[in-house]
This record gives structure tokens, sequence and C-alpha cells, in this order.
């Protein structure tokens, strides 16, 4: 059985949840594999397939497409290497403890932990970087919609996670990559990631959750 076999099998054995959260947790996913490391041409080329509608999300997801569409594995990565990794350190730093503090590994990312630990989430062996990093955080929230770490979490929970460890800082981030000097096919992606913070953001407040 291939890796995404395995994925897949793994993924039909999850509850079944509402195709909007889906679709969510689908968007959540998408960031969390092409923040975490640089897209390979497998990613780059599911990216370059995608279409979005005339919403602003829509726009943005097209948008994303088409960038995704010329880009190439190597330049990608060098982009991804300048923008977080670097000499030293990357243009940006992806951490909520750096954004919300000016510091790494603060009061934010033990935060963050303790919520984790109550949760059942814990960080992957081959994972290194600080926990409270975008991509782990969008993959958390990812989990929690599918119900990855026991039963789907509920829109009060997911407001809740939200709320204090993502909603802070993360339309900063995505705002701040895509303005980034080093971005390319980045800018793209921040610009996703902006306009869907603020509609998770804007589903939140209009729920009452």
């Amino acid at each position: 059985m291939t890796q995404s076999e395995a994925l897949m099998t793994q993924e039909a054995a999850l509850p079944e949840i509402a195709a909007e959260d889906a679709l969510r947790a689908d968007l959540y996913d998408f960031l969390a594999a092409i923040l975490a490391r640089p897209p390979g041409e497998a990613l780059l080329a599911q990216t370059a397939a995608l279409s979005g509608d005339a919403t602003r999300l829509g726009e943005a997801v097209t948008a994303l497409a088409r960038v995704a569409g010329v880009s190439k594995p190597a330049a990608v990565e060098r982009e991804f290497n300048a923008l977080f990794i670097g000499l030293g350190r990357g243009e940006l730093l992806p951490y909520a403890s750096y954004y919300l503090t000016g510091f790494l590994n603060e009061k934010p990312l033990a935060g963050l932990r303790r919520d984790m630990a109550a949760r059942g989430i814990t960080r992957a062996q081959n994972v290194y970087e600080p926990e409270d990093n975008i991509a782990s955080l969008m993959e958390m929230m990812a989990g929690m919609i599918r119900g990855r770490f026991g039963k789907p979490a509920s829109l009060v929970e997911q407001q809740a996670f939200f709320s204090k460890h993502i909603g802070p800082w993360a339309g900063h981030f995505f705002t701040d990559l895509e303005a980034a000097n080093s971005s390319v096919l980045y800018a793209s992606v921040g610009a996703v990631g902006r306009v869907f913070m603020e509609i998770e953001a804007q589903g939140f407040r209009m729920s009452g959750a």
C-alpha cells in the first residue's frame, strides 16, 4: 500500500462531517502542507489544478493556481528557504510566540502545549520545531474538524482553539507572507491564507459559538 493509499484509507475511517466542514478542513490541510515544506512536483500540480469561484477566496485560489502552473520545484524550494530558513533565519518567523510577544518559545507556545495535551494532540516524532508554527496550527485545525484526535470538535471547541491560538496572529502572518520580498508563489499562498482567516473569524462570530 502506498502512502497516499494509506492516507485515503485513514481518512475514510474518520467520522462523517458536513460538506462545508470538509471543505474547510481541506483548505487547512492544504495550507499546512505547503507551509511545512517546499512543495514538490505533485503538490504543485495539484495546486495548479485548483479552481475558484467569483468570491474573494475563490479569486485568491485561482490566482494561486495560475502561479503554481508556471512554478518549478527548484525555484519554489529556494523561495521557501529564503522565506523561512535563510542564513541564520528566514525573512519571516512563522510562530505564534514571535508574532504575539516578539520572542520564540514564549507563553503562547506553553498555552498551546497545554491545550494540545488536553485534546490528545502530540507532536510527530520527526518534527523538531516549536508546535506554534503556522503549518502545525493549520494541521491541528484540520484534524479537529475531521476528528483525527477523537470525535470531530464542536463549533464551540473549534472557535475556542482558533480564537486563542490562530486568530490573534495568523492574519498578520499571511499578510506579511503576501508582501515579503522573497515571495512569488508564496505571495499567492499568503493571499489565500489571509482571506481564509478573515472568513473563518467572521464565520465564528456569526455562528454565536
